[in-house]
């Protein structure tokens, strides 16, 4: 395999990739599982040089917090993905229609060919290597563009990924956004993205250019809604920690709770004893992450003044002051009572510890509120009433659920992860990921006592005969 140096163009390692790719297009079993393992080493051995470089990029970021969503993540995708190879690329025999008889049908399961994999900041081990694992499992090449915002890790990631791959199979580029914009147009076999959604759209205009098929992993404004028949208590804390995981900055956080009228001052004080008891102090408390820039952080404090500005009552819920820790950029939590519908803040997704809270005063309301905006990636019920719970997902569309707890539900690796809408298309994890990656090639396998001849010109009396007993058949 030919080795090429990590300061060349986007677009020869792409050439080489593919010329890999088409040369060996029945990739075995063999080769695929010596890859994750290569991959499954890089990040057992070097787990807490990446932890280091991760919290140098955020500035505070818990080696704990790392460890449980990245490195923990990591290391039961590429498990799965591990065992369940064997079984996962058999083809699928399917039944044959009796129209079609003696012949079979299947489905055959081969490598796309090249991938390319557009990953975040905010998780940036987790949303890389995963779906980087996944497509190395169905076979393929995977070229990986990783956050210009978290250069520690991003260098470190081609470093390491450049000792143990051929660059041919496996190689990191590095670079700002002018990188991104040239990679996002080569003309990959799949091109997979997470991030924001406006620069999913940016994405998904490059890749189009090529008619480039596209995972788009997004985000959005994730509601929560607290039936009244919750325990608030357990609903708070359990929010809380959905909210300040990474201090918020996670594309299913909840991004706005619900909840009913006359219970804002019971959840207020529900809120703020729950985030006293994941986190007693927020300065230099190394559990509680900072925002990663000066401008994320920026922008958080211009939306909480807009939405002051404009009426809303705003809540520090923090148990230490002040509001914003401007050496270490620790934001304290904050809830917004009833902002505006027009604020930003009802209308980006917030990616920081700010938790607006809306009342509602019938599960109608709630669920037309839900519908009104774009549809979410993730969508939070509490409650025992399951009538309720189920009148609220039967009647609304987000790309995932969880009920009674947050997050969770991206944990799962037997569950499906994506978002619908504007808050992506596509999704991953398990064998839904492995799909994504893979062309699945119908085959049909004709018998020699085939009767297709009946279907054939000159029609007359025969064929009309045999389609009258087909369409009673059918």
């Amino acid at each position: 395999m030919t080795q090429i140096p990590p300061t060349i163009p986007p677009q020869a390692i792409f050439e080489a990739q593919y010329s890999a790719s088409r040369a060996q297009i029945d990739v075995p079993l063999s080769l695929r599982r010596d890859r994750l393992g290569r991959l499954r080493t890089l990040i057992e051995t070097h787990a807490d040089t990446l932890s280091e470089a991760v919290a140098a990029d955020f500035g505070v970021r818990a080696k704990a917090l790392t460890e449980v969503a990245d490195l923990f993540v990591l290391r039961a995708a590429i498990g799965q993905l591990h065992r369940q190879l064997p079984r996962w690329m058999k083809p699928r025999r399917v039944a044959t229609p009796l129209y079609l008889m003696p012949a079979r049908g299947h489905v055959q399961r081969q490598p796309l060919g090249v991938v390319g994999v557009i990953g975040p900041w905010n998780y940036p081990l987790q949303l890389t290597f995963g779906p980087a694992a996944a497509a190395l499992a169905a076979g393929n090449r995977v070229m990986l563009k990783p956050s210009e915002l978290t250069p520690h890790t991003s260098a470190l990631m081609a470093s390491l990924v450049q000792q143990v791959f051929a660059a041919d199979e496996f190689s990191v580029v590095l670079g700002g956004a002018d990188v991104a914009q040239a990679f996002a147009q080569l003309p990959f076999d799949h091109l997979f993205f997470t991030g924001s959604t406006a620069v999913g759209r940016l994405v998904a205009t490059a890749a189009a250019a090529n008619l480039t098929p596209t995972t788009l992993e997004l985000g959005g404004k994730s509601p929560c809604v607290i039936d009244a028949s919750c325990d608030l208590g357990d609903a708070a804390i359990k929010i809380a920690h959905g909210k300040l995981f990474n201090a918020g900055q996670t594309c299913i956080a909840p991004d706005y709770v619900m909840i009913p009228r006359g219970q804002e001052a019971a959840f207020e004080a529900a809120y703020t004893a729950a985030v006293a008891r994941l986190f007693p102090t927020i300065a230099g408390n190394p559990d509680y992450a900072a925002i990663v820039s000066d401008r994320h952080l920026a922008r958080l404090q211009a939306l909480l003044d807009e939405a002051r500005t404009s009426g809303a009552r705003v809540v520090d819920v923090s148990p230490t002051a002040p509001a914003i820790q401007a050496t270490s950029r620790q934001m304290n939590p904050t809830l917004v009572f009833n902002p505006q519908a027009d604020t930003r803040l009802m209308n980006e997704e917030l990616f920081g510890p700010i938790l607006p809270v809306l009342s509602y005063d019938n599960l109608d309301d709630a669920i037309t509120t839900i519908n009104r905006r774009p549809r979410p990636l993730a969508l939070y019920w509490f409650g025992r009433d399951t009538a309720a719970r189920d009148r609220l997902l039967n009647n609304t569309v987000s790309g995932g659920v969880t009920v009674n707890d947050t997050l969770m539900h991206v944990a799962h690796e037997g569950l499906p992860f994506g978002g619908v809408g504007e808050s992506g298309w596509g999704a991953y994890h398990g064998e839904t990921g492995f799909l994504r990656f893979t062309q699945q090639k119908p085959v049909l396998v004709q018998s020699r006592w085939a009767m297709g001849n009946l279907f054939y010109p000159p029609y007359g009396p025969r064929f009309e005969r045999v389609m009258g007993l087909i369409k009673r058949w059918l």
